[in-house]
Formats: C-alpha cells, sequence, structure tokens
C-alpha cells in the first residue's frame, strides 16, 4: 500500500486507539494523525500519558478501565469508530504478573470487541474494524514463527495473548467479524521502557556504569516502531482475510548480542562495560530461528526494513535530544 492511498485511507476517519499512551500506541497516534485521522485515545488515565502531555493535536483522549464490565459497549456505541486499534496490554513489564490482569486485558477485551453489537455501520470503510497486537510469545518456544504454527505458549502473557487470537478467528468464521490480529515481535525504538534492553544501554552510556546482561545468544527479529505502526494501519485499510493471523516483523533474526553491541557503539559505552553472561536467561523465555513474512508481504505490499543500526541511531538521536532539553 502507498503513501498516497494510507493517506486517503484514513483522512477523516473515526479512529479509536486503545492502550493509546503506550509505546506502540503513541506511534500509531503519530501515523494515524500525518493521515488526518479523528483520532480517539483511550488511556487507562492522563497521567499514563508522555510526561509532556504529548497526544495528537485535535485527538479526542478519554479516560477508561477497559477491565470494567460494559466498557466496550459503551465507547462503541460513544465513539462510533470505522476501526479500532487495540494496543492495550498487560504483562510485558516484569512487575505485571496478576493473572487475573493477565486475563482480562490480553483476552477478556478482545473476546468483548469481538462479541460486541455496538459496532456502528461500516460503510463506506472496505477495511478491517479491529487491528489487534498480539504477540510473537503466541508461538511455542523453538518452533519457527509461521502463522499456522500451532502449541502451548511457555508464559502466561503468551498463553492470555493465545486466547484472544482463538477468539478473533472464531468471531471471522461464525459471523464474518472483520478483523486483523498482528503478531508482534521485539519492537524497539524510541519511548520504549525504561527497563528495556535498549534504554538500558543508552543509560549505561550516560552513567558509566556496566550492564549486566544473558549471554545475549539468544536471537529475536527485532523491529522498529515506526515501522511496526505503519504496518498496523496498512492492515487496518487492507481487505480482510480468512485467517487474520498475520506476523508483523522483519523476517532477519538478530542476537540480543549483536543488538547490544551496536547500540553501545552508537551511544559510546565501551563494550567491556557489556557484561554478558552476569544474568540467566529467563525460563520462560521464546526463542524462534525463523519468522515467516511472507503472509505480511502479500496482504499489504511490503515488510519492516529500517536496519538496526538505523532504528538504534534513530533512538539514540531523540535520546541525547531529551537529555539535553
Amino acid at each position: 500500500m502507498t503513501g498516497p492511498e494510507l493517506a486517503a485511507a484514513y483522512r477523516d476517519l473515526p479512529v479509536a486507539v486503545l492502550g493509546a499512551s503506550g509505546f506502540i500506541g503513541r506511534w500509531v497516534v503519530r501515523a494515524l494523525a500525518r493521515r488526518g485521522a479523528r483520532i480517539a485515545e483511550v488511556v487507562r488515565s492522563r497521567a499514563s500519558m508522555c510526561a509532556d502531555g504529548e497526544h495528537a493535536n485535535g485527538a479526542t483522549v478519554i479516560e477508561a478501565d477497559l477491565t470494567s464490565p460494559g466498557i466496550v459497549d459503551e465507547l462503541l456505541a460513544r465513539l462510533q469508530p470505522a476501526i479500532v486499534f487495540n494496543l492495550a496490554g498487560y504483562g510485558v513489564d516484569a512487575h505485571e504478573r496478576d493473572p487475573q490482569m493477565l486475563y482480562a486485558v490480553n483476552a477478556k477485551l478482545v473476546l468483548d470487541l469481538c462479541a460486541s453489537r455496538a459496532w456502528p455501520p461500516s460503510r463506506p470503510w472496505t477495511g478491517v474494524q479491529l487491528v489487534h497486537a498480539g504477540s510473537a510469545l503466541e508461538y511455542p518456544t523453538g518452533a519457527i514463527a509461521a502463522e499456522r504454527s500451532s502449541g502451548i505458549p511457555a508464559s502466561g502473557y503468551g498463553r492470555s495473548k493465545l486466547l484472544a487470537t482463538d477468539a478473533i478467528r472464531r468471531a471471522v468464521r461464525d459471523r464474518s467479524f472483520r478483523v486483523a490480529a498482528a503478531r508482534l515481535f521485539t519492537v524497539y525504538g524510541p519511548g520504549e521502557h525504561d527497563h528495556r534492553l535498549l534504554p538500558s544501554v543508552f543509560r549505561a552510556a550516560t552513567t558509566g556504569l556496566p550492564l549486566p546482561l544473558t549471554s545475549g545468544v539468544q536471537s529475536r527479529d527485532f523491529t522498529y516502531v515506526e515501522d511496526v505502526a505503519e504496518a498496523l494501519l496498512c492492515l487496518g485499510a487492507s481487505a480482510p482475510q480468512p485467517d487474520p493471523v498475520v506476523n508483523v516483523a522483519t523476517g532477519r533474526m538478530t542476537t540480543v548480542r549483536e543488538f547490544a553491541e551496536i547500540a553501545a557503539r552508537i551511544a559510546g559505552l565501551p563494550g567491556r562495560r557489556l557484561l554478558f553472561g552476569a544474568l540467566p536467561v529467563r525460563a520462560d523465555e521464546s526463542f524462534h530461528p525463523r519468522v515467516s513474512i511472507r503472509r505480511l508481504r502479500r496482504r499489504i505490499g511490503w515488510t519492516p526494513d529500517t536496519p538496526v543500526a538505523v532504528g538504534i541511531q534513530n533512538a539514540y538521536e531523540l535520546h541525547r535530544t531529551l537529555a539535553v532539553g
């Protein structure tokens, strides 16, 4: 899908973004704002937004607890969106381990979206009604990440995300619900949470302190966040498919060690301060020898292609700007 086609598709379109204050949600909002969409940013609280209060010009900001009974019907009836982007999630951060919240945010919310009768009429919108952010952790560890793969995920987070995908597939089959379930892999870039690898490298470069890491032999499909946001918009404007699940990734594997070393060089952190092997690999950590992106290429006509070094450089430049500011 070309840039002009995407702009024409979203211009003046009513869109709701759930989880708009999160890392990926903010990038989706920016991408929609550039295309002139009419955006409703649904956030847990205004305090959860960027410290500078950043949001799209003209956007409506709505505080809502997405685990509240009836909230999905209420929001759909109030906002009348042509399309919803669901970036809400729980369990990515290490302290998010409440099993009830895992189910409520990652699964029940999606079940309610699939079952709701409050969706507005879709005409003249020809894209999907819902773009849902799934996860690479829905795949079993060690398997090639291809959309038809099956198995039991290693983590509770992955299992809760898979419950949502199963509900989406049933809704597509039973009531022709128009949806794209985008499985995201290791998304990185400006705005990541402080505890993640890239901000940790930048922080070590600033403080001069050593950075304890795992061995770093795990391979990841590192995907630049701006590419992910663009792919999600393309999926939203694409024709619905019988199987809604699609991997959003680069198809290129990079080890954690290589990624950290590239980040250290860009940030000016001496390699000796990267203490590989100082931390154990998590027991529930997943890995995949390869990620299939053929379905994504067929559906939207391109795949994320920002090289890792370029994406890291972009993130570091913003990091330095904020540090100086």
